[in-house]
């Protein structure tokens, strides 16, 4: 077992337990970039964040500890990583926590931890943070709690009981796929099992309907297509209760040679740029309502690099258009390329009082209008950029 060096002070703790959180995006964080990002004046990263139910906070992230006996083999974190490890006790993290409360600095926190000395003291020294605050320190504000594979059953429902919302990473699609990224850890029982026990207690009906659940896919890091990425999210988000995805394209360089993403042709570029198409679809299916099966697909299994996909669904579907906006319903609005929620619901209310005669009846962008404009009829009139 990787011995806890206790020689560092709190601030140079604080600083890299916060710096190691920042491989687990299923805290709701800004995914457009690390420089939404900030550090605190002891090295701390303060997250700006879309809450999984919607509104926005700042959130603390930190690990409790970044010692870990797993052997996961994306992970930079991982058992067999030479690796500098730290570990800071419940009430220490406790107390830094409500010391930049008080001062405004942030509204949340987000925790998670490696799987020091075995899954279920993980789990319970996560346990024993939340319960902390929310009991000697009487916070009932923001509290998003990682699970640990592996944790018992009456810790994940104690976790659920302390959180605002709870992650457990999926990491990848299906069984195959997992097999690649760690020896040790087991797919239906670690992993699925859990989430779905967490769907039931998060169930608007279970006891716990308060708290959201979300996850996330390395992206990359096994062989995973992306219909089969795709696939899954559908799953998870009409069976298991899942409030939001997030994505981590793999960062070549950290993990274990044998790893199938360690010796992809792709780049850091083009793995970015899967990660932002995948961002893209998953938006896909929780606001405009598409399909998995609707998703367009190229004969390998990967969505298009080259335009984002509701343009490439829309060219490859072109008996659906052009779509009159005068009399077309919300849900065929939102297939026209470069009309969104906004834009949907303005079009609806104009058109009560007038008809739509062009394009800058729709928007004053120009970007959106050039978009729209190979889509959209006015009363059976094409429109035209001119």
């Amino acid at each position: 077992m990787t011995a806890i060096i206790t020689k560092p002070d709190l601030e140079q703790k604080l600083s890299l337990l916060s710096r190691d959180a920042q491989y687990d995006l299923a805290c709701a964080c800004n995914v457009s970039g690390e420089q939404n990002r900030k550090a605190g004046s002891d090295g701390k990263w303060i997250y700006p964040a879309t809450l999984p139910e919607g509104g926005k906070s700042v959130l603390f992230k930190t690990l409790l500890t970044n010692s870990c006996t797993n052997d996961c083999k994306y992970c930079p974190l991982r058992k067999a990583r030479d690796e500098q490890r730290f570990s800071l006790s419940p009430e220490r993290i406790s107390r830094v926590f409500m010391d930049y409360l008080r001062r405004g600095k942030v509204h949340g926190l987000f925790l998670s931890s490696g799987v020091h000395r075995g899954p279920e003291y993980a789990m319970q020294q996560l346990i024993d943070t939340a319960e902390i605050l929310r009991r000697k320190h009487r916070f009932s504000g923001y509290i998003h709690l990682k699970i640990i594979p592996g944790a018992s059953a009456e810790s994940i429902e104690k976790a659920v009981s302390l959180a605002s919302a709870v992650s457990l990473n999926i990491e990848t699609a299906g069984e195959e796929n997992f097999r690649r990224l760690s020896d040790k850890k087991d797919y239906m029982r670690d992993i699925v099992r859990p989430i779905k026990l967490i769907k039931q207690l998060t169930s608007a009906d279970g006891r716990y309907s308060r708290v959201k659940q979300t996850t996330q896919f390395i992206v990359g890091a096994s062989e995973e297509k992306d219909s089969e990425l795709l696939a899954y999210m559908q799953r998870l988000y009409d069976n298991m209760n899942m409030q939001r995805i997030y994505f981590s394209a793999y960062q070549k360089g950290l993990g274990s040679p044998d790893l199938p993403g360690e010796n992809s042709s792709r780049t850091a570029n083009q793995l970015r740029l899967r990660e932002h198409r995948l961002y893209q679809a998953d938006y896909l299916f929780r606001i405009y309502g598409f399909k998995a099966s609707e998703m367009p697909l190229l004969k390998d299994g990967s969505m298009p690099a080259d335009k984002d996909p509701k343009l490439a669904w829309a060219g490859q579907h072109p008996e659906r258009f052009p779509v009159d906006v005068n009399s077309a319903g919300k849900a065929e609005l939102l297939r026209i390329p470069g009309i969104g929620p906004a834009a949907a619901k303005r079009i609806i209310q104009r058109r009560k009082k007038e008809s739509l005669r062009s394009l800058s009846d729709i928007s004053s962008r120009p970007a959106v209008q050039s978009r729209a404009c190979h889509y959209i009829s006015f009363s059976g009139k094409r429109a035209s950029l001119f």
